[in-house]
């Protein structure tokens, strides 16, 4: 359970806040399935699944008391700030919109909430997930609130999308609250987690990652795809049903912890991916697939939608600084990439 007290949401000012809440939730890698995660994308889709793993670039949130009354969202990253006497005078219409959907849903006032993300912006490593899951958990303490994991997923996901305009999908906000290695099962009596019993360590030391220094919008992308499949793009579905096998054949691979049929599939995933949409890859997409393979990449693929972003690698692990350094010098951001296991970290200090 996430937070402590009643289980609806509080109403009211009178309630006893912690002095501080600090919060923090991981980012992820997708290894296949994505998109697929949309509703009602997977529905068309039986056996459809995601295959990801939580990293330690995490996303983190503190909350502390204002003693003049107001509220005020900070995110450090991007250096803006919005303040407003109440909880409802929030504008949800500019640059701090998600924090301010999320610090009015919880109704608080006098309260500072500051944001911060060790992911750069646009990665396709699902860092807004792994915000609003922070954020809201530690928001949900604050208040003293009390929701189970399915109810603060539901919460994130659907807070999320008030923002943006459009659907989410259900995958992210997963390794946000749960970190490890996992599938996400898609079906109609819902969306199961899984998690996969895998070498982490042996795993963790063939995975690169960059920052390819153009960020994207996963949104815009998804919906595209997501309208187009739902007006009867029978092209579109053949290959969601091609991803959807993928994702079975890579969670076999991670299963069995054979890294030479991983990286098969991961390669495959990428091709299949990139007839989803013109744009999926770019000219500093190839140009960065391209140096790490002749410097011995085995796989390579866009996380989330792509179009920019970030790109994960599997390499031999004697390769790997080999790897680095083509990246490095082709003009890649190298990101650190451990895998997470802790996932969703919530602790108040009371005094």
């Amino acid at each position: 359970m996430v937070g402590t007290g009643v289980s609806a949401q509080t109403t009211g000012a009178h309630y006893n806040a912690p002095v501080q809440v600090n919060s923090s939730a991981p980012t992820r890698l997708d290894f296949g399935g994505g998109t697929l995660d949309i509703w009602p994308l997977y529905l068309f889709h039986p056996g459809a699944q995601t295959v990801n793993v939580a990293i330690r670039l995490r996303a983190a949130c503190t909350v502390t008391a204002r003693r003049d009354g107001r509220v005020s969202v900070r995110s450090e990253d991007t250096g803006h700030t919005l303040t407003a006497g109440r909880w409802e005078e929030l504008d949800t219409t500019g640059e701090n919109r998600l924090l301010a959907h999320i610090a009015r849903f919880f109704q608080v006032d006098g309260v500072q909430i500051t944001t911060r993300a060790a992911s750069p912006m646009g990665a396709g490593i699902a860092g807004s997930s792994a915000l609003t899951i922070a954020v809201c958990a530690a928001l949900a303490r604050w208040r003293g609130n009390q929701y189970s994991s399915e109810q603060l997923l539901a919460l994130a996901m659907n807070l999320e999308a008030r923002t943006l305009g459009i659907p989410t999908g259900v995958q992210d906000y997963r390794p946000a609250l749960y970190g490890g290695v996992s599938a996400v099962e898609l079906g109609p009596v819902g969306v199961t987690r899984v998690p996969i019993e895998v070498d982490t360590a042996e795993l963790q030391r063939r995975l690169v990652l960059v920052y390819s220094g153009d960020s994207r919008s996963s949104g815009l992308n998804n919906w595209d795809i997501t309208r187009r499949h739902i007006e009867g793009d029978d092209a579109l579905s053949a290959e969601f049903d091609r991803i959807r096998d993928i994702a079975t054949d890579i969670r076999d691979a991670l299963t069995r912890g054979d890294w030479t049929e991983l990286s098969t599939q991961v390669n495959r995933e990428w091709q299949a991916r990139q007839a989803l949409a013109p744009g999926v890859t770019t000219p500093t997409i190839e140009t960065l697939m391209a140096s790490a393979r002749s410097a011995g990449a085995e796989a390579g693929k866009v996380c989330g939608a792509g179009g920019g972003g970030c790109i994960f690698f599997l390499v031999d692990p004697d390769r790997r600084a080999e790897v680095c350094q083509a990246l490095a010098d082709a003009g890649a951001q190298l990101l650190e990439c451990s895998i997470d296991t802790d996932g969703l970290l919530v602790k108040s200090h009371d005094t």
